[in-house]
């Protein structure tokens, strides 16, 4: 069955249809993937068996498309095509003479980008990319990262950017239409969950449970995205549970607001790490973010 967010089959199958549709040969195909024609043909069938219909007519001369093939065909190239230039244009943008930053969604939109535009104003002349990721990435590819975990485990050179507390937030309309006094109120409130495994973000369980509430929450929202969580809050959609070093200037603007007195510590920091010390740029971005902080 599919998993994950995007709800596909196993890639190797996917891209075992994908040779043998644009060879219309399993033979063909199995010689540029280098495995045997009978591992395409499994790979194909175990394709089509997951989708219910047929993807090639089989026949003593070979295969040809069926007309749900030559869809599937015509989607898988579309979406490796945007997947290859993608993937030039990072690979041109690390060899480029700048400097290269890897930093979470969250990160870049809210804390980052806003710093980066005072950077140029004092060194327009340096060319900083920012590689914006939630999932898994080769730091070897960057010069800098910014991660939230514990800085005390990190083997290269970083620097702690700000050690959070962690408080309710909400929009100042979801604020007017519930009753908000204390923890056990958000029992009957709409919660904002962030499903973002392995990432160490504390979630609503967690938090309450700090604060001395084991009780029942609520459900209602869930994401995968901490921009999203945020911006579904400000949408009056639930509450939220908000950074404060991440969420500062949507709380000073007023849009969004604390639910509860209560906060509690992060139990991890957001820090940066110098990847590449021979680079001087690298080093006096690394030593400009230290000291903005």
């Amino acid at each position: 069955m599919p998993k994950g967010p995007y709800e596909l089959p196993p890639f190797g199958s996917l891209i075992s249809f994908e040779a043998a549709a644009r060879h219309v040969s399993f033979k063909t195909a199995a010689a540029e993937l280098n495995v045997t024609p009978a591992a395409i043909s499994h790979q194909v069938k175990s394709l089509e068996q997951e989708l219910n219909c047929s993807l090639f007519r089989r026949h003593h001369r070979g295969v040809e498309l069926t007309e749900s093939g030559a869809y599937l065909l015509v989607a898988l190239q579309r979406g490796l095509e945007g997947i290859s230039e993608a993937l030039q244009q990072l690979r041109s943008q690390y060899d480029r003479s700048g400097v290269t930053i890897r930093s979470s969604t969250a990160v870049s939109s809210l804390w980052l980008t806003p710093r980066l535009a005072q950077f140029w104003k004092s060194y327009g002349h340096i060319s900083v990319t920012q590689v914006v990721t939630d999932l898994g990435f080769d730091t070897s590819k960057c010069d800098l990262s910014i991660f939230y975990g514990d800085a005390s485990q990190e083997k290269a050179n970083h620097h702690v950017l700000f050690r959070d507390r962690i408080m309710a937030l909400g929009s100042p309309r979801f604020l007017e239409q519930n009753r908000i006094t204390g923890i056990q109120d958000l029992a009957r409130v709409p919660l904002i969950h962030l499903d973002a495994p392995g990432t160490g973000w504390t979630d609503w369980r967690e938090w309450t449970n700090q604060l001395g509430y084991d009780g029942p929450l609520n459900s209602a929202h869930r994401v995968n995205n901490y921009t999203i969580a945020l911006q579904a809050a400000q949408d009056d959609m639930g509450a939220v549970l908000g950074w404060e070093g991440l969420t500062s200037e949507l709380v000073a603007s007023g849009k969004l607001v604390s639910l509860l007195p209560q906060a509690i510590s992060s139990p991890l920091d957001f820090y940066v790490a110098l990847h590449n010390t021979a680079s001087d740029r690298a080093n006096l971005v690394f030593q400009w973010l230290a000291e903005t902080t």
